[in-house]
């Protein structure tokens, strides 16, 4: 069954019949209209007009408890009275997105009359409905205007794909092979409190309970994989059949079978592996971490189960053809021209990133100890992107956003043997990395080119997350003000 999102409509028994049928007709049209042309894959359903307390609490209590409803739009199409609504707003646990809207884009000025005013007085009854979900204090959005714009089409589209991404991380189970990497810190937290905050669930799980399924799989199964590699990929001679290290790729494609079964049979979503903790395993998983992260699954390298959840949410609000990866800052260009990041990790950046055909090879690891891995090697295609992290702050979770431009590398790079981005930071490098390091920002980072920093922002007010944007607007000497301004909130005030 497709995921919903409910249309809540508000009025209440003094209008009397007539009035209300009229409400109900006209709601159904607003409802079609805001879901033509919705690129998220849910579907908005109508419900029954609410006129009393005991039908908003019933319908609060439904929505809350219905697997399939991801999120409540709520209308007040006529006056309905607010503390109708405060016992049913206190007990909803999904998304709410407040549309203050009304059926008609133009006045008729010329036939206005008082039969008018009592339909079509949405400014007057959103207001009243929207004071008491101020006083609830439940986090919420509101967009304005006519059902059928552009404008309103795309806040609601954006909540919707934040909805989804909510529903993930409620329900979202990490296995994490090895512990965090030893004395690095933005990479650990607490996952009791990221449980309570988000939802998610983090399991550790020893390497060797990997190396025991991979023991499962057989050489038939590898090689048939092995052979969609070769008509997916530019796979390198060596790796081929018959190369000189066949039996690397033949081993790749175990860990891709033995991963994915681990991950279906327990039903999780994202995953983390750590290159100091590989037990039996010959190589650091690679490409399997590659091919799964373009399947849909979050990733996080050296434990980094925090970088893990995140990506597999991102990944859900990801649009068909859009790309979402695993992504570390590793070293800048200065100069000359513009000044650029140029990012990518040991092996693991997801290949939904490009445009371009990768290529699958196998080089030495310096660290880590083990066999040489396989690996695909590719350059991320521009476009207008943003790098996202999520860091335990001890006392709260903060979400931190870098708006970017992926570019072209200044020259080739061939004897880079690892998939790469480079990116021009908003506003430039130095402002960014300065204010990224003063939110305390992690190295790693997932970077998307199709999550939208709007449905960032939904997602972070429904987790009543901090989230701290950078772009072409930060300024250094205000953003250390929102810094301090946001600890002093988050300390002592109720969220909202």
């Amino acid at each position: 069954m497709a995921k919903q999102i409910w249309f809540l409509t508000g009025s209440q028994d003094l209008y009397g019949p007539e009035t209300l049928e009229k409400v109900a007709v006209q709601s159904k049209e607003v409802v079609s209209k805001i879901s033509q042309g919705l690129a998220a894959p849910v579907e908005i359903i109508w419900k029954p007009t609410l006129k009393n307390t005991a039908n908003i609490k019933q319908a609060m209590l439904d929505a809350s408890s219905d697997p399939n409803c991801l999120g409540v739009i709520t209308w007040m199409h006529t006056f309905s009275p607010a503390k109708m609504w405060i016992q049913g707003l206190d007990l909803l646990r999904k998304p709410l997105l407040h549309l203050h809207t009304q059926a008609n884009q133009s006045l008729p000025w010329a036939t206005i009359d008082m039969d008018f005013m009592n339909l079509n007085q949405a400014a007057h009854g959103d207001r009243e409905y929207a004071h008491a979900v101020a006083r609830v204090a439940l986090p919420h959005k509101v967009v304005v205007g006519e059902p059928g714009s552009a404008d309103v089409k795309s806040h609601i589209d954006a909540w919707a794909w934040a909805t989804i991404g909510w529903n993930k991380s409620q329900n979202l189970k990490l296995a994490r092979f090895g512990d965090n990497m030893r004395f690095v810190s933005v990479t650990d937290g607490d996952k009791v409190s990221a449980q309570l905050q988000f939802g998610m669930s983090v399991e550790n799980y020893g390497v060797n309970y990997l190396v025991d399924v991979l023991s499962t799989i057989s050489d038939a199964d590898a090689e048939t994989l092995c052979d969609e590699y070769e008509k997916l990929y530019d796979v390198s001679a060596e790796l081929k059949r018959g190369g000189a290290r066949h039996d690397s790729l033949v081993y790749a494609a175990k860990q891709e079978l033995a991963l994915q079964k681990i991950m279906t049979d327990g039903d999780f979503d994202a995953f983390t592996s750590n290159f100091e903790d590989l037990g039996a395993l010959k190589q650091l998983p690679g490409l399997a971490v590659q091919r799964l992260m373009a399947r849909g699954y979050g990733f996080g390298g050296e434990g980094d189960w925090k970088t893990s959840a995140l990506g597999a949410i991102l990944k859900a609000m990801t649009p068909a053809g859009g790309g979402t990866s695993f992504m570390e800052d590793y070293t800048y260009h200065f100069g000359p021209g513009p000044a650029k990041i140029l990012g990518a990790h040991m092996l693991e950046v997801c290949p939904t990133i490009t445009k371009s055909k990768p290529k699958i090879e196998i080089h030495p690891l310096g660290i880590g100890g083990k066999e040489d891995p396989v690996r695909m090697v590719f350059t991320a295609t521009p476009a207008e992107a943003r790098v996202v992290c999520l860091v335990d702050m001890g006392d709260r979770f903060r979400v931190i956003s870098n708006e970017i431009k992926v570019v072209e590398p200044n020259e080739a790079l061939p004897n880079l043997p690892v998939a790469h981005a480079v990116w021009e930071p908003k506003p430039t490098l130095a402002i960014s990395a300065e204010a990224w390091m003063l939110a305390g920002g992690s190295h790693h980072t997932v970077l998307t080119n199709a999550v939208s920093l709007e449905s960032i922002e939904d997602f972070a007010r429904m987790a009543k997350v901090e989230h701290v944007i950078i772009d072409e607007d930060t300024r250094i000497r205000e953003f250390r003000r929102e810094l301090q301004w946001n600890a002093a909130y988050h300390r002592f005030a109720e969220r909202i």
